[in-house]
C-alpha cells in the first residue's frame, strides 16, 4: 500500500494505522468516534482537531435540537452535562430602522418551535462528547491539522497526513522542522466542518457535486457577553430579520440567554449578498445598537467574539457523500438547517449513519471502498426529513427579497409540515456566492459608525478576544493564486471586498512604491473561511496552517 510518494528532500514520514481516521473534533467527527466504538470496541479509531484543544475552533449559535444526542447518548440527562439551560421562551422580531414587530409564535411553522431544545455552547459540548469518546478508547490529537489526503494506486483514499512542523516564511525548513504524520485507515470520515480544505478538494477530484445545486454559505458572528442579572432571561430565545439589513440582503440574527448571566449575540449573513462595500462585521455592529436589542447589555461586558461560515444550500446542494475509502460528515456535507439556524443534530445523526455503515463494511471485510450505503440512506432518514421540508426557504429568500420571500418560505414550510409535499417543488439557488457582487461602481458606498468602545467595537479588539494565535514563522496559510488577477478583478472592479467581508482585519489594499499592494495580515485569522467562498475572483485558497493556530474559544 503507497501512502505518499515522498521526494529524496524530504524525511519519510511516520505512520499509524488505524480502522477508521476521523478528520474534525466537531459534533459529526466525534460522534461518529463514539458510534462506532459502540459498535464494536474493538476497532481502532483517531480523531484528529486542528485546534489546540477540543472546542477551540467551534462556533455556533447554540440552540441545539437534543434528537441526535437522544440516539447516541440516551442517557445523557441523568448525566452532569454542560447543556444546562433549556428554551423556555420563543421570540421572532421584524426589524425596522426605529422599531421592531414581534410576530405571534402560532403564525410560525411547527418546526421552527424550540420547546425541548437547549442553549448551549457548543464547544463546551464537543468537549464532553470527547471526554465521552476517549472514555471508550477513541484516540484523539487536538493540535493536528490535516492537511493531505493520502491515496493508493487506484485512486482510493486510505488516510490523511498532518501538516509539516518548523516551515518558516521563506518556505524552508528551519531549526524546529518535523515532518508530519501519515494515518491511515480502513476508512477516513472528513468532518471539518463548512468549506474545509481536504472536503473541498475531495468534492473537486471525485466531482461529489456533479448535478447538485452550487452549495451556499452565510458568515455567523457571534459575541458572548455576561450581563446585568436584572436584564437577563435564563432560556429565552430571540430571533429578528430586517433591519440594519436592505430588502435584498438576506439575513437573521438572535440572542440566547445562557446560564450564569450569559448571553450570546449573533449575526448571520447571507453571503449572496450584492453590495461589494457591504461589510458583516460592521452591519453586526450596527444590529446591537437597535432599541430592541441594545438595552440588553446596558452595563454588561463583552467576554468573546468569533465568526464562521455555515453552509445554506441544504438538501439541493448536499454533494454526494461517499467516495472511494470514504465519506463527508456534518458541515463538510452540508446539513444545516437555514430557517431554524440548526446543524449539530443533524451533524450527529449524519456521524452516526456513517458510522454504522463503515462498522458493517468492516465486519464483512471491507476496506478502502465506497461505501454507497451512507449516500443512498440519508435522504429517506431523520436527516433528510429535516432538510427536504426547508428546501425552498432559501432560494424563496434570495429571489424575493426579505418581506415576500421570508413570507412565501413560511407558507411553504407550513405545507411541508402539514402536507407533504411544497407548491414550489424544489427550488435552484442559481448563482454561487463567488459571483454575486455588483461591480463597486454600480453600487453605494455604505458609511458605519465608529464604534464606541461599550456596545459596538472594532475588528481588531475583536479579534483579541478570539485569543487568535499563529506561529509568526510560517508561510501564511491563506494562498493568493495570482496577484495580479487579484489586482484587476476584486480591486478594480469590485473596490476590494476582501477588507470589508474579513471579520478579522486579514485583508488589506495599501499604497506601496504608488501602487496598489494586497498585503496579508494571516495572525489575524479566525479561520471563518469567507475569503475562500466569496473572493469573486476564486483566488484565494484558505489551507491549514500549522496544528494549534487559530482561535482559542473557550466556550463559544
Amino acid at each position: 500500500m503507497a501512502a505518499e510518494s515522498t521526494g529524496s528532500e524530504l524525511p519519510e514520514r511516520e505512520s499509524m494505522e488505524f480502522d477508521v481516521v476521523i478528520v474534525g473534533a466537531g459534533p459529526s467527527g466525534l460522534s461518529a468516534a463514539i458510534r462506532l466504538k459502540q459498535i464494536n470496541p474493538d476497532l481502532t479509531v483517531v480523531v484528529l482537531e486542528k485546534g489546540s484543544e477540543v472546542g477551540a475552533h467551534i462556533l455556533s449559535g447554540a440552540v441545539i435540537d437534543p434528537i441526535g444526542l437522544d440516539k447516541l447518548l440516551p442517557e445523557w440527562r441523568s448525566e452532569d452535562t454542560p447543556i444546562k439551560t433549556p428554551v423556555t421562551a420563543d421570540h421572532f422580531l421584524y426589524l425596522g430602522p426605529a422599531g421592531s414587530i414581534r410576530l405571534p409564535n402560532f403564525l410560525m411553522p411547527p418546526l421552527m418551535n424550540n420547546h425541548g431544545n437547549y442553549i448551549v455552547s457548543l464547544g463546551n459540548v464537543c468537549r464532553w462528547l470527547a471526554s465521552k469518546a476517549e472514555a471508550l478508547g477513541v484516540e484523539i490529537y487536538p493540535g493536528f491539522a490535516a492537511a493531505e489526503v493520502l491515496y493508493d494506486d487506484a485512486g482510493n483514499v486510505i488516510g490523511v497526513a498532518t501538516g509539516d512542523m518548523g516551515i518558516g516564511k521563506s518556505g524552508e525548513p528551519n531549526a524546529n522542522y518535523t515532518r508530519g504524520m501519515a494515518l491511515l485507515g480502513k476508512y477516513v470520515l472528513i468532518g471539518e466542518g463548512a468549506r474545509g480544505s481536504l472536503a473541498k478538494q475531495l468534492i473537486a477530484r471525485f466531482k461529489l457535486d456533479a448535478d447538485r445545486e452550487p452549495q451556499k454559505f452565510g458568515i455567523g458572528l457571534k459575541e458572548l457577553w455576561v450581563v446585568d442579572p436584572a436584564r437577563h432571561k435564563p432560556g429565552l430565545v430571540q430571533h429578528s430579520f430586517g433591519w440594519p439589513l436592505d430588502a435584498k440582503t438576506g439575513g437573521g440574527s438572535f440572542l440566547y440567554h445562557l446560564e450564569d448571566n450569559q448571553v450570546a449575540v449573533g449575526f448571520v449573513l447571507h453571503l449572496n449578498y450584492q453590495n461589494p462595500w457591504l461589510s458583516p462585521f460592521e452591519e453586526f455592529q450596527r444590529f446591537k445598537t437597535h432599541p430592541a436589542i441594545r438595552d440588553t447589555f446596558e452595563g454588561g461586558k463583552r467576554v468573546a467574539y468569533g465568526a464562521r461560515a455555515i453552509t445554506e444550500g441544504g438538501w439541493q446542494s448536499v454533494p454526494k457523500l461517499t467516495f472511494p475509502g470514504g465519506a463527508l460528515i456534518g458541515c463538510s456535507a452540508g446539513f444545516v438547517n437555514v430557517p431554524r439556524i440548526k446543524g449539530s443534530h443533524n451533524a450527529i445523526l449524519s456521524g452516526m449513519l456513517a458510522a454504522e455503515k463503515l462498522a458493517a463494511a468492516l465486519a464483512a471485510g471491507r476496506a478502502n471502498d465506497e461505501v454507497t450505503e451512507i449516500e443512498t440512506e440519508w435522504r429517506d432518514g431523520l436527516i433528510g426529513k429535516d432538510l427536504k421540508r426547508v428546501r425552498n426557504v432559501k432560494p424563496l429568500w434570495s429571489k424575493f427579497g426579505t418581506a415576500l420571500g421570508v413570507g412565501l418560505g413560511g407558507l411553504d414550510m407550513w405545507t411541508n409540515s402539514l402536507f407533504g409535499f411544497s407548491l414550489f417543488g424544489t427550488l435552484k439557488h442559481g448563482k454561487p456566492d463567488n459571483q454575486t457582487l455588483k461591480p463597486a461602481a454600480e453600487c453605494a458606498k455604505i458609511v458605519y459608525p465608529r464604534p464606541d468602545g461599550k456596545l459596538t467595537f472594532d475588528r481588531l479588539s475583536s479579534v483579541f478576544l478570539s485569543s487568535t494565535n499563529h506561529e509568526e514563522d510560517q508561510p501564511a496559510h491563506l494562498k493568493v493564486a495570482d496577484l495580479a488577477r487579484e489586482k484587476s478583478i476584486e480591486l478594480d472592479v469590485y473596490g476590494g471586498p476582501s477588507n470589508r467581508y474579513c471579520p478579522a482585519g486579514v485583508y488589506e489594499w495599501v499604497e506601496k512604491d504608488g501602487q496598489p499592494t494586497f498585503v496579508i495580515n494571516a495572525q489575524n485569522c479566525v479561520h471563518c473561511k469567507t475569503c475562500d467562498i466569496k473572493d469573486p475572483a476564486q483566488n484565494i485558497t484558505w489551507t491549514v496552517p500549522e496544528g494549534a493556530g487559530g482561535p482559542n474559544y473557550p466556550n463559544m
